[in-house]
Order: structure tokens, then sequence, then C-alpha cells
């Protein structure tokens, strides 16, 4: 057999094989629109929700901070930066998110501490990132919720202390 005829046929029957009998676009354009009408159904989490999630990590963060349980702070920062990466997917479409990067810093100075597992300057980091949350509030005019160190743990059956 000719390999030129051989090659041709394979070719020829690669392209048959790719083309889509079935095509239906009405089909096509209903599947779409049931995709989306699901999508839109979808639980999405809303702002507020996601900042209480942060406000309560905040919090444990300092309680595990001023223990010297850095594994625990580390996991803690670690849910405040999930929490901030969410808000950016989950709420790209709100103004508020324009001023998110106000955070950074503070974040970034508080991973130092803990890395560094610097009591001293984990207590000064966690009080910029305390500021920066209220800056950031005050700047998306929500300077009503006025975030502070806390004064007690957010639960009393979580122990935080170094194990």
């Amino acid at each position: 057999m000719d390999w030129k005829v051989l090659f041709f046929g394979l070719v020829a029957l690669v392209f048959n094989s790719c083309k889509e009998e079935n095509s239906n676009p009405q089909v096509d354009e209903n599947r779409i629109a049931n995709m989306e009408k699901k999508l839109e159904s979808t639980y999405k989490p809303g702002l507020g929700e996601l900042m209480s999630f942060i406000q309560l990590h905040h919090a444990k963060l300092w309680y595990a901070g001023i223990n010297n349980n850095w594994k625990l702070t580390e996991f803690e920062l670690t849910e405040i930066n999930e929490a901030l990466e969410d808000i950016k997917s989950y709420n790209a479409d709100r103004p508020e998110i324009k001023e998110i990067g106000i955070i950074e810093p503070a974040l970034q100075n508080v991973s130092k501490a803990i890395m560094q597992k610097n009591s001293k300057q984990f207590e000064e980091s966690f009080t910029e990132l305390t500021v920066s949350c209220n800056t950031c509030h005050v700047a998306t005019d929500h300077g009503y919720i006025v975030i502070k160190t806390p004064d007690s743990p957010p639960f009393s059956n979580q122990d935080f202390r170094v194990k």
C-alpha cells in the first residue's frame, strides 16, 4: 500500500471522527441557560459573613500569640488570609474591595513576628493589624464597625496555651 494513501486515509478518518453529528444549537443554548440558572442559586458567602469570620480569627490569633502558641498563630493567620482571598473572589463586585490592600502590610508584619517567634513584635504588629482593619472600615464608610484587641477569648472550650 502506498504510504501517501495510508497517510491521507488516516487524516480523513481523524477529521471525520472529530465532526460532531448531534450538534444542536438550541440544545446547547438550553444547557447553558440551565447552568447559568444553577450558578445564580449557588451559595455565595456575603462580605459580612466573611468579615465576621475574619473577626473571629483575629481574636483567636491574639490569644494564640499572647500564649506564644506559634503553630496556632500560623493557623489563625492562614485562616484570615484565606478569608481575604474568598472576599476578593466572591465579592469582587463590591466597591469596598478596592480598599482591602490596606491590611496587607500589617498582615506581613504579623507573619514576620510569628516566623521569628517574637512576642513583643507580635503584639506591636497585632495592634497595627487592628488599626488597619479600622482604617479600612473608615475608608469604606463602615467606621461604625470598630475592631479592638479582645478582652476575653471567643470560645471557652479552646485552650490557646502551647501543648
